[in-house]
């Protein structure tokens, strides 16, 4: 039998280690045994009374046992190879992962699983070390694996607790930055080493190695800012869109860490007047060209700008300055890395077996499988960390069409329906209501987006009435319409006059968010000011007419980096932004423009207050495509302003824009502006309403209508 436990061991196929090596009592006989290689002797050292001894080599291979007539008790492991040192015997610790632990995570229901599965920081028996536990039902044997063993994989072989699939050890004396993978043997004999999937940082590209790393300890600040929470969907959002690589860089071409944005961008950001900022996906992974939307490690802030304490000095910084942070989140599929989550015993065990569920053929990624109550645990847990562990106030969901439709960019015979016979994703779809349940249940004030771009219903309706529950959803199609209007030349917008008035027909449908994102500043798309038609001066004004337009119209607002100042050159992942250009004025007045836009949205409850009441919104001129003009008012609970859209060079001085409230509006903001780079055509004096039917209102103002601009009134 002994014999038989060896051979195993040695052979890396021992599923339950701690059965055979370790301390083991019965009837006051102590066996304690070892395994080794290399070692030429092992002293077994008593803990409380310090007294020693020696263990007998029982096999070549490194095997030593000890037998006495005792009890339990604690006790270090003296090992001598070609060095002496002393540590706790792994084997001699009881298991970490309680039955309930288990029974909650095969439930999908183990929302902090995070605190279980991965390196954790324990103290057990008294005895300070790291948890390494990891699920790999299908494995032979799993072992943990790093620079403090040489990367051996017989040395520490972790069991099989419970047989529930999860293999755990308790390993003491390490550190953080020690690294770390688990090697998995298959059922059939095939050696994989992997990262682990619940690793909470990790080597940074082209190291795939995970990182032992106690995220405990900071302290944070931001509890002013935590209880001063409202619920924002009922208030102004303005995010600021960034991917960190490139938002700005050092001179020889390096990162900017965490600290330095937490310095840099956050200042940037307040002066701006944005509310949140959104950043591409931090998670880590391994290919920058894909903006980190293909994670390797979900537990992991990527490592490219510092550490975890570091990302959450930032976090706390956008907080105490009252700017909320959101993370762009990717649980629709993962990358086919060989340390990742592809295969990760041998099976398909995070993903489906058959590709037709399984794989997205155009992004070369594999499909999470969400019918597999451990799988969707994992990501449900995932975004409770971020939220929990570093104060993230909110998630944008990237690609939920992709889950939502079985047949999402897939042609006949490459794909599965339901149960039904239909194109949706039932397991998906559960998934989404799981999580954004416990998220709203757990952090009521936090943001869930979706970026969905089809007309499926009830993205935004809450869960008790038939919804997927989210906060937001991302409006592509105004973003499509507006942007297929905007880029035409003035001469020929009559004739398509629609596009810019028709998201009004669907726009309390769903809770939006209007978008002008990075996907539209990228591959070969031009960037918004490199959109827009006419000569240079046609460019700016037709801009900063897009931007008006935008913040005047229902439904919240994204702008990303470096837009806000017209950089002509598209986005490039690997470079800063083009700060340069603020040395020329047309830029630099952009970038005032959109500044002094930003808090005249913030601070006018008119534009926000009312985003998903038909209340809030009116049209007072939308069917004037020859002049393509359009007006509308915006309405808060007491008070209203004015739009005025012009988007031709033609000006109009005695203009009347019908007002559906009798008093005085003044001007508050208009694009035409000289300091913004404007020629200047803008309304100095109070305009009081008269009796003049215009647009079939009673009364109305008499204005002047600057070229390609947009101009905001509001009543006194």
């Amino acid at each position: 039998m002994k014999s038989a436990e060896i051979n195993s061991i040695l052979k890396g196929e021992h599923s339950f280690p701690h059965n055979f090596l370790g301390m083991h009592t019965k009837e006051d006989i102590t066996i304690i045994r070892a395994f080794i290689p290399k070692a030429t002797k092992i002293t077994c050292i008593n803990d409380t009374t310090k007294k020693e001894y020696a263990l007998k080599k029982i096999h070549e291979d490194g095997f030593f046992e000890l037998q006495l007539e005792c009890s339990y008790f604690k006790y270090k492991l003296r090992i001598t190879t070609d060095t002496t040192w002393e540590t706790y015997d792994p084997y001699s610790f009881k298991n970490f992962i309680t039955e309930y632990d288990i029974y909650l995570f095969k439930k999908g229901n183990h929302y902090n699983i995070y605190e279980k599965l991965g390196a954790n920081k324990a103290i057990i028996n008294g005895i300070e070390g790291i948890v390494f536990s990891v699920w790999a039902p299908n494995a032979k044997r799993v072992s943990v694996v790093g620079n403090f063993n040489n990367w051996n994989g017989v040395i520490h072989q972790m069991t099989n607790v419970y047989s529930s699939g999860i293999f755990e050890i308790f390993i003491p004396n390490l550190k953080n930055y020690d690294l770390y993978k688990f090697e998995i043997k298959t059922k059939n004999n095939n050696i994989l080493l992997k990262s682990d999937p619940y690793a909470k940082f990790s080597e940074l590209r082209p190291g795939k190695a995970s990182f032992v790393y106690d995220i405990s300890g900071y302290n944070w600040n931001d509890s002013d800012y935590q209880n001063k929470k409202n619920y924002p969907v009922n208030g102004p959002i303005n995010i600021y869109e960034v991917h960190l690589g490139s938002w700005k860089r050092n001179e020889n071409g390096d990162f900017l860490t965490y600290k330095e944005f937490a310095d840099d961008l956050v200042d940037y950001v307040c002066e701006m007047g944005y509310t949140h900022i959104e950043i591409l996906p931090l998670s880590e992974h391994p290919l920058d060209l894909s903006w980190g939307y293909q994670v390797t490690g979900y537990y992991s802030v990527t490592s490219r700008f510092g550490n975890p304490h570091e990302f959450m000095y930032f976090v706390d910084k956008c907080h105490n300055a009252g700017i909320g942070v959101i993370l762009d989140w990717v649980p629709a599929h993962f990358p086919k890395d060989e340390n990742g989550l592809i295969n990760f015993d041998g099976t398909a065990l995070y993903e489906h077996e058959d590709t037709r569920k399984g794989e997205h053929i155009e992004w070369g990624t594999k499909v999470f499988n969400f019918g597999r109550n451990e799988v969707s645990n994992f990501l449900i847990s995932n975004a409770i960390f971020w939220m929990e562990i570093y104060h993230i106030d909110g998630i944008r969901i990237d690609a939920v069409s992709s889950m939502l439709y079985l047949d999402y960019n897939r042609n006949n015979g490459e794909w599965i329906p339901n149960k039904y016979g239909g194109n949706e994703n039932e397991e998906a779809i559960e998934f989404l209501k799981h999580l954004n349940s416990i998220i709203s249940e757990r952090f009521p004030h936090a943001l869930i987006i979706a970026e969905e771009s089809t007309a499926f219903e009830g993205i935004t309706k809450p869960l008790n009435y038939g919804g997927l529950g989210f906060n937001l959803k991302w409006n592509m199609g105004w973003m499509n319409d507006f942007l297929t209007y905007i880029s035409k030349d003035p001469i020929h917008r009559s004739y398509h006059h629609n596009n810019i008035t028709f998201a009004m027909m669907y726009a309390y449908t769903e809770n939006f968010v209007l978008v002008l994102s990075h996907d539209e500043v990228v591959h070969g798309k031009a960037s918004l000011i490199g959109k827009m038609p006419g000569d240079l001066w046609q460019k700016f004004a037709n801009l900063r007419l897009s931007y008006g337009f935008m913040y005047g119209h229902p439904g919240k607002k994204l702008i990303f980096m470096g837009s806000e100042f017209a950089q002509f050159d598209e986005w490039k992942e690997n470079y800063s932004l083009d700060w340069h250009l603020l040395e020329y004025d047309s830029h630099r007045n952009m970038q005032l423009y959109v500044k002094d836009l930003n808090h005249l949205y913030k601070n006018n409850s008119e534009l926000w207050e009312l985003d998903w009441d038909n209340k809030g919104f009116n049209w007072i001129a939308v069917n004037n495509n020859e002049q393509s003009i359009i007006a509308f008012s915006r309405h808060s609970r007491n008070d209203t302003i004015i739009i005025v859209c012009n988007f031709t060079p033609i000006v109009y001085h005695d203009y009347l824009v019908g007002v559906p409230k009798i008093g005085i509006y003044t001007e508050i903001l208009n694009s035409d502006e000289k300091k913004y780079g404007g020629s200047g055509v803008i309304n100095e004096k109070d305009l009081i309403s008269c009796n003049n039917h215009a647009f079939g209102y009673d009364n109305s103002i008499k204005i002047s209508v600057p070229p390609l601009a947009c101009i905001f009134f509001k009543l006194k």
